[in-house]
């Protein structure tokens, strides 16, 4: 990748100088916006019908907002070369948030702050969540790729409302929640996002700082980020730490909170992984963490620490096996194709229909 944006300026190229054929590049862009979500535009609305689990499960507990309507943006060579619906608007995206929380676990390994993720969170965090025989054990990378099995409340969710989840019936599983013997750490892949949430407060402890001041500082400003984005908490998720009250974000948005962000701005981070943490010549994150969080896990070959992958193509089967994906409900996807050196951000798309929009965007190259 030759070219990165500047704050202020972000070059675009023309769909036919960037190897696309037009009309083809258009056809991608109209199945997109036909093929929208269906979810309400009233995001708050919908969470509350109980569509992640039902009541008393489902209570909001941080803040939502209106969603927009379908709205991506196209990347060659890191230029524009194709950008529709509002882009610039900072909305709800669920779940990528949880890559955005390996990036900056990224930055604590990276300054040594936690020296080896194979090591159990509890010799660096002492806040009582690791000392049950369950947890004990339970080590980053446990936390990372979601295999820690940890068993607790926090935030006034307890670990049960995510137990037994299946991604490919969300909104509409019957077993969620449901009670499933927990086997030991780094044993069993599960997609729970109140253990998401516990290496979220985890990163807040070993960094003494609340993780967004971190992300801003470290990542968002450097790669010019706008100062739209958000990234928030529950009430609920206020703690103290080294003398200060911290409030800890979520990894995604759930129960409301995570991070509400632009495309642009999804746009931007998505480059910063595309060059392998480096922007512009600075390096942002080791190259080292990069390829760890791309790495498929032992539990889930379409998984790595927080990102998801394609190694097994189950994920986009019309996208190259490289392909690196964050993925949000809704659906919110940020893809990443170095092999065609595309970075590809798409908002609010029906979930089943983004194979069909990366195929149609594959074949607009020819």
């Amino acid at each position: 990748m030759s070219y990165t944006p500047t704050r202020s300026d972000w070059a675009a190229v023309a769909p036919s100088d960037a190897g696309f054929d037009p009309a083809k590049l258009d056809e991608a862009i109209a199945f997109h916006t036909a093929n929208e979500t269906a979810w309400p535009r009233d995001v708050l609305k919908h969470l509350e019908t109980g569509h992640f689990e039902p009541p008393p499960w489902n209570e909001i507990i941080g803040p939502t907002r209106e969603r927009t309507g379908p709205n991506g943006i196209v990347l060659r060579g890191g230029k524009i070369v194709a950008e529709w619906g509002d882009t610039a608007r900072a909305d709800m995206t669920f779940s990528v948030t949880k890559s955005y929380l390996a990036l900056v676990c990224g930055l604590a390994v990276d300054d040594g702050l936690i020296k080896d993720i194979d090591q159990p969170v509890g010799e660096l965090v002492r806040d009582g969540g690791f000392d049950a025989e369950q947890n004990r054990t339970i080590t980053w990378r446990h936390l990372l790729e979601q295999t820690s099995e940890w068993e607790g409340e926090l935030f006034s969710k307890p670990d049960m409302v995510d137990r037994n989840r299946n991604l490919a019936t969300e909104g509409a599983g019957k077993e969620k929640g449901s009670f499933r013997a927990l086997q030991k750490p780094g044993e069993y892949w599960e997609y729970n996002d109140v253990r998401v949430n516990r290496l979220s407060l985890s990163l807040l402890r070993v960094l003494k700082r609340a993780v967004p001041e971190v992300a801003k500082e470290r990542i968002m400003d450097p790669i010019g980020a706008g100062d739209t984005w958000e990234w928030h908490g529950y009430r609920t998720s206020v703690v103290e730490e080294s003398g200060r009250k911290i409030t800890s974000v979520s990894g995604g948005g759930h129960w409301g909170g995570g991070l509400f962000i632009s495309t642009r701005d999804h746009a931007r981070v998505g480059l910063m992984v595309a060059g392998k943490g480096a922007w512009g010549g600075k390096r942002i994150l080791s190259e080292d963490w990069i390829r760890r969080c791309e790495t498929p896990s032992k539990k889930h070959p379409g998984y790595g620490l927080l990102f998801w992958l394609n190694a097994d193509g189950t994920q986009a089967p019309s996208t190259p096996r490289s392909s690196v994906f964050m993925l949000g409900a809704g659906s919110n996807i940020v893809w990443i194709d170095r092999d065609h050196d595309l970075v590809v951000v798409v908002r609010w798309i029906a979930k089943d229909a983004f194979d069909g929009f990366a195929r149609r965007v594959l074949a607009a190259l020819g």
